[in-house]
């Protein structure tokens, strides 16, 4: 997956990593962290930073925030998920809401499917 990169991103993602949102930090201190298998936090994966990887289920996890919901976020999200499908890797996507109102099932789902390895 290495040769996937944009080595420009680096710095971006090393940023994001320190600034995570709080729902991702809650998905990632309370859960994803201290899952049995490993998961990166804002990964570059070709021209994309993600917002969570987990190689071993071939899964990209994102937290949406409302752009997300407007045309232009959508637009941009069905691009990203079509090349990341391109790769064999799925997409699961939660809205920040999610998290904050559900987060037992946003782990139950996101268990579920590293289960079935991807």
């Amino acid at each position: 997956m290495n040769e996937n990169i944009n080595p420009k991103l680096k710095p971006l993602a090393q940023k994001l990593r320190r600034d995570m949102t709080k729902e991702e930090r809650h998905l990632w201190y309370d859960f994803l962290k201290d899952l049995p298998v490993i998961v990166n936090r804002q990964k570059i994966i070709g021209n994309y930073i993600v917002d969570f990887y987990c190689s071993s289920a071939k899964l990209v996890i994102e937290l949406d925030s409302s752009q997300h919901y407007m045309e232009e976020g959508q637009i941009s999200d069905k691009k990203r998920d079509s090349y990341f499908s391109e790769l064999g890797i799925q997409v699961l996507r939660y809205s920040n809401y999610d998290v904050n109102s559900n987060f037992d099932g946003v782990c139950a789902d996101i268990l579920k499917y590293i289960k079935k390895g991807g």
